[in-house]
């Protein structure tokens, strides 16, 4: 008898590819976020931008705990991270607030590009060169997701009091800027991927989880405030922590 016939090794299973999959529905929504950000629907756009941070959030754990990461979705990955937060987000504060500013701003935006490319090049290579070595419990620099949200503040600010922008465009050139500078910096950062919570505290963490889910979902525009504001904490405290044990 004939025992059963092998799928040849060419041949993936659809959840294999769901993490690629992740990937591509990102960029689309990293995409459409530049076009709505052009044709003036700025809240769709940041909506698309957050998004494609969860969809990036996901694709990589989902990869893992299928066995199917690779060196393609990798760098796919990488690519997908430059448009979602290194080309939409400046672009579409450009197109928010920056018009009568055109050639200070464009310069901002470059600047804030470009740090965001280097800032993934530096961890693909570290990433690549320290396989063998495990994860550290700090990023060096703020990851190119966090810097993403992080320049978008001066428009949760605005969408959550106002519908003009309370920031003058000098100042957003300026934070678009110093958010670039954080992500291509040494400033050491809490790594949520090696973070492991304890079985007793599992169902403390899971409402936590669903408190910031529903806060969102109910007051987007301050909960997004609040979390810019406590990750600029969490990268101080981070900092701190780093630099205080040193200089004994």
């Amino acid at each position: 008898m004939l025992g059963p016939s092998r799928k040849p090794d060419s041949e993936l299973a659809i959840t294999q590819l769901l993490p690629n999959m992740l990937t591509i529905l990102a960029i689309c929504a990293g995409l459409s976020a530049i076009r709505f950000g052009v044709q003036g629907n700025y809240t769709l756009a940041v909506h698309l931008v957050m998004a494609a941070c969860v969809l990036d959030g996901l694709d990589g754990r989902i990869a893992r705990l299928l066995g199917s990461d690779s060196k393609m979705g990798a760098e796919l990955d990488s690519l997908a991270d430059f448009l979602n937060f290194g080309v939409a987000p400046p672009l579409i504060l450009y197109f928010w607030a920056l018009q009568d500013i055109r050639s200070l701003a464009w310069l901002a935006v470059l600047i804030y590009a470009v740090c965001c490319v280097m800032r993934l090049a530096r961890f693909n290579v570290s990433s690549k060169s320290e396989e063998a070595e495990p994860a550290s419990a700090y990023f060096q620099g703020v990851p190119s997701p966090a810097g993403g949200l992080l320049v978008m503040l001066p428009m949760y600010l605005s969408f959550a009091f106002t519908n003009a922008p309370l920031v003058p465009a000098p100042v957003i050139c300026l934070y678009m800027v110093f958010i670039g500078f954080l992500m291509i910096s040494r400033i050491p950062t809490w790594s949520f991927k090696t973070s492991r919570v304890s079985r007793q505290n599992v169902k403390f963490f899971l409402v936590g989880v669903a408190f910031i889910g529903a806060a969102v979902l109910t007051f987007a525009w301050v909960t997004l405030i609040l979390l810019c504001l406590a990750y600029v904490g969490m990268v101080a405290w981070a900092w701190l922590e780093k630099e205080i044990p040193s200089g004994r």
